[in-house]
């Protein structure tokens, strides 16, 4: 499986090397101001699909530097070099007439300009969109990306991940009775956020390319968290029963849940009567179809606990991956439950070439959309702090002596000025 998966990535690095990379989005120039996670998963996947994009960094850096352990082969923390493959980083401190100068020089031809602090930290600094980039440039994409938005009665408000799963109803319909109200184990709202960001993005400038104006994009993580409430908006609004966390069960339909087998657990997805006779003939249990509890799926949720203890009664004595085979060879959806090693090291994993690697021993996970006419040919590994700089502001006609950053002096920098630049996710 590692061979594949290696073979695989060998054809993206040997493209990646190339002078002409293939991309939807080749000749398009992003400005990158996020840190952490939701904005540099957008601005990964741009620059995955040909985008230049241009990570700015504060003197400090991006937070995800010091989220250690675990690190890479080139010591870099592995949280941030899950986000930044493909980009260049020069660092600047906005607060300062020279780190605006240099952004300006940045915006001049750019066509997208990410960010991410908390609202009105740009405008104090004189960079808000609406204040002075808006007429300055009046083609550029401004995508904001923050935890609540700018006003209304949170606006303003620092956010992360977590505290809006728990903000927003996820956490009480996760977990199970015994548990209780739980979250979610991977950063699901930054996540969709910077999917948010994507496509509000590239629909904007798909409205730029007809009338040649650009606009602002606002992104919060509060409307990703509360449109993650499907189907239980749709179930409260309707039914005025407040969801109730249910382990791995679906609140509509049944049986859709993990259920034992003899050594492990096996997720099942049964939506329709024809899914659940075949189901039943698969685990040798079609006494199950003429029982009047189970007769349509309003009665088998409704005699859920009942219906999932008849099953395991048969499948606690199957070998977990057996039932799953023998589930889908029926034309039921199943999978073991596997864990994320297991995850990464499936051949699919490999087929569908999910890992690439990059120079410096980087492995990470390809974007997940693929492109057949224009592939997306993820860049060079994430880049050192400030690697760029030179090379940045040569191409923008200034130099070195012009623009020089003190790291001495940013690594002492002060609390205020640290707090006005902390962003809304994690």
């Amino acid at each position: 499986t590692r061979k594949e998966s290696s073979a695989a990535s060998d054809v993206y690095k040997r493209q990646a090397m190339s002078e002409a990379r293939a991309g939807a989005l080749q000749g398009l120039k992003v400005v990158d101001l996020t840190r952490v996670l939701a904005g540099p998963l957008c601005t990964q996947m741009l620059a995955d699909h040909g985008a230049e994009v241009v990570k700015v960094e504060p003197p400090s850096g991006d937070e995800t530097r010091k989220l250690l352990p675990p690190v890479t082969p080139s010591r870099q923390s592995a949280y941030f070099s899950a986000l930044n493959r493909g980009k260049q980083s020069i660092s600047l401190d906005l607060s300062t007439p020279e780190g605006q100068d240099v952004l300006h020089a940045l915006l001049s031809d750019a066509d997208v300009l990410v960010e991410n602090f908390v609202p009105g930290t740009l405008e104090r600094w004189g960079l808000g969109y609406e204040q002075a980039l808006a007429a300055r440039y009046p083609a550029l994409v401004f995508c904001s990306i923050s935890g609540f938005g700018p006003d209304g009665p949170l606006g303003s408000l620092p956010g992360y991940d977590a505290v809006l799963q728990a903000a927003c109803g996820l956490m009480s319909i996760n977990g199970d009775a015994a548990s209780g109200p739980t979250k979610l184990g991977i950063p699901v709202v930054d996540h969709l956020t910077g999917y948010v960001a994507l496509s509000g993005l590239l629909m904007a400038l798909r409205a730029r390319d007809r009338d040649g104006q650009g606009q602002r994009v606002e992104v919060t993580l509060y409307d990703t968290a509360i449109s993650l409430l499907l189907p239980h908006a749709a179930n409260w609004i309707y039914s005025g029963e407040c969801p109730r966390p249910l382990g791995s069960a679906h609140p509509n339909i049944a049986p859709y849940d993990k259920i034992r087998a003899a050594d492990g657990d096996v997720f099942v997805g049964v939506v329709n009567d024809g899914q659940f006779r075949r189901f039943c003939a698969a685990i040798g249990r079609e006494s199950l179809v003429a029982d009047v509890r189970f007769s349509n799926n309003e009665k088998r949720v409704t005699h859920r606990t009942a219906l999932k203890s008849e099953i395991e009664s048969v499948t606690g004595t199957w070998p977990a991956e057996g039932l799953a085979q023998t589930l889908m060879k029926a034309g039921v959806p199943a999978a073991c439950v596997n864990n994320v090693a297991a995850a990464l090291n499936h051949p699919h994993t490999a087929h569908r070439e999910l890992l690439v690697h990059g120079e410096g021993g980087y492995t990470g996970l390809r974007s997940p959309m693929k492109l057949m006419g224009t592939p997306a040919v993820p860049g060079h590994a994430p880049p050192a702090f400030d690697q760029d700089r030179q090379a940045i502001l040569a191409r923008i006609g200034a130099s070195e002596r012009d623009f020089r950053v003190d790291v001495a002096a940013a690594s002492r920098e002060s609390a205020s000025t640290r707090e006005v630049q902390e962003v809304h996710m994690k």
